[in-house]
């Protein structure tokens, strides 16, 4: 599955892991995120993340 980057702060969204503090499930896609999902570290939106290679 893709990881994305938030490029303000680098933080990476891992579906693996998903955002436990955010409700969100592991296992759950970028595109499956709610539109109000908001990066965990700095708060901005998901048009703010870019997906990255690993």
């Amino acid at each position: 599955m893709q990881k994305y980057l938030c490029i303000p702060c680098g933080y990476i969204y891992d579906p693996v892991l998903g955002d436990a503090d955010g409700g969100i499930a592991p296992g759950t896609s970028f595109a499956d995120l709610p539109q109000d999902w908001v990066c965990p570290v700095c708060g901005v939106g998901k048009e703010d993340f870019e997906p990255i290679d690993e």
